[in-house]
């Protein structure tokens, strides 16, 4: 590799974040710079960089990508067995330090107090303010269990 590109890359980790979302428009004509943290534009930044320098993805690689992406029996969306399925409607509920908690399942997420969350544990980690695994907090499974 080229030492100017490794340089470049190595002085984006001392680089305030003002000089990086610069850096991301100039190298990234057509886009705003995204609204992440540092560490992201950081890693992101050095890629483009070699990418630039070195060359990307062959035209040929790309499409093989895309091919095994659609081919059938490519990774799919995970699917729960049909004996931990929650289905829209069934409500959970928890006792959580003296009070009770109900959840909603809904056809995209789940509803708690009136709010819409993306997952179980989302919910989890609302009530509690520390981190959970939804499932377990909510009796679905039990610590350390698979699934």
């Amino acid at each position: 590799m080229n030492i100017d590109i490794i340089k470049q890359v190595a002085a984006l980790s001392e680089m305030p974040t003002a000089d990086l979302k610069k850096k991301w428009t100039d190298l990234h004509p057509k886009t705003e710079p995204p609204p992440f943290n540092r560490t992201f534009l950081v890693r992101r930044l050095a890629h483009r960089i070699q990418d630039l320098a070195l060359g990307g993805v062959v035209a040929r690689t790309d499409k093989q990508m895309d091919r095994l992406a659609n081919e059938e029996g490519a990774p799919q969306e995970r699917k729960r067995p049909p004996g931990e399925q929650l289905f829209p409607g069934t409500q959970l509920i928890r006792e959580w330090k003296g009070a009770e908690h109900c959840c909603t399942v809904l056809d995209d997420g789940f509803e708690y107090q009136g709010r819409k969350f993306g997952s179980l544990s989302a919910v989890a980690n609302f009530i509690t303010g520390t981190r959970w695994n939804g499932r377990v907090f909510w009796g679905l499974k039990k610590q350390g269990e698979m699934a």
